[in-house]
C-alpha cells in the first residue's frame, strides 16, 4: 500500500514516485524527423508529455532518457516551458531498455516507485496516472491499456494458425509503474541473463511476477507516423471542447 511520507513538514498518504520519460528513438517511421519536437497544437509532443507528469501531485521527479545530440535541445524546452520537476536528462543506450536503465539508475534513493513513459505519448491524462500508480500500490506493478478492438490472427508464412480469445487481449500503453525494489530485482536478472525486452512488463513478467492491467482510454495514442500528428490534433480539439 501507499507509504506514509512527509514533504515540507506536512504528513502525505502517497509514494515518492519517480518518472522515466523515454525519448531517445530514432523515429524511424517518421522519416528520421525527430517526434518528440514535432508541433501538437503549437506545442513539442515532448513539452505535452512532461506537463501531464509535472502536473501529477504523484511524481516528484522527471528523468529524461534522450538520444546525446538532442539533450542541449531538450535542456532549451524544458527551461523555456517551465517544467520544474525535470531532474536529469540522460544519454539513452542503442535499445530502449538499455535507455530505461540509463534514466533508472539516476532516480534519487527516496524512489518508492518508477514511473516509465513514452515520450511520444503526449495525451496522457493526469488521472490516468495517478489511477496505474496507485494500481500498482497495490499489486508491485501495473501499466495503462486498452482492450482489443479487432480480431487478432496468429500468422505464419501468411497463414493463419490461431486466433486468440479476443476478450483477454489488450493493447498495453504506458504509463507502466513498478515497486523501485521489485524493478531493480528485474534489471539485474535481466543483466545477468543477457535479455532485451520492448516492454517493461515483460521484463517484471520475466521474474514470474504478475503486472496488473489498469484500463486507461484509445486517446493515449503513441506518435509513431506523421498520421497520429492529424490524430493528435483533433483528440486534442475534442477534448477542450469537452473540457
Amino acid at each position: 500500500m501507499l507509504k506514509t511520507k512527509k514533504y515540507n513538514n506536512e504528513a502525505a498518504s502517497y509514494p515518492y514516485v519517480s518518472a522515466i520519460i523515454v525519448a531517445a528513438g530514432n523515429s524511424t517511421r517518421m522519416g528520421g524527423v525527430n517526434k518528440q519536437f514535432l508541433l501538437i497544437d503549437g506545442v513539442p509532443v515532448l513539452i505535452r508529455t512532461l506537463k501531464a507528469f509535472e502536473n501529477s501531485d504523484l511524481i516528484k521527479e522527471i528523468i529524461i532518457s534522450a538520444r546525446e545530440e538532442d539533450i542541449p535541445q531538450i535542456f532549451a524546452m524544458v527551461k523555456d516551458y517551465s517544467v520544474n520537476k525535470v531532474s536529469n536528462i540522460v544519454k539513452g543506450g542503442c535499445t530502449r531498455q538499455e535507455s530505461v536503465f540509463n534514466a533508472v539508475r539516476c532516480c534519487m534513493t527516496e524512489s518508492d516507485y518508477i514511473a516509465i513513459h513514452d515520450g511520444a505519448r503526449p495525451l496522457v491524462k493526469t488521472e490516468q496516472i495517478a489511477q496505474v500508480i496507485q494500481d500498482a500500490s497495490v499489486f508491485g506493478g501495473a501499466t495503462l491499456g486498452v482492450p482489443v478492438k479487432d480480431t487478432i490472427k496468429v500468422v505464419n508464412d501468411r497463414l493463419i494458425v490461431d486466433t486468440p480469445y479476443r476478450p483477454h487481449l489488450y493493447i498495453t500503453q504506458t504509463p507502466q509503474v513498478f515497486k523501485r525494489q521489485l524493478y531493480f530485482e528485474a534489471v539485474t536478472f535481466a543483466e545477468e541473463h543477457a535479455l532485451d525486452f520492448t516492454d517493461d512488463c515483460q521484463l517484471i513478467e520475466a521474474i514470474n511476477c504478475k503486472v496488473y492491467m489498469t484500463e486507461g482510454d484509445y486517446t493515449n495514442i503513441k506518435i509513431t507516423t506523421p498520421e497520429d500528428i492529424a490524430i493528435a490534433e483533433i483528440l486534442l480539439a475534442r477534448q477542450k471542447e469537452e473540457a
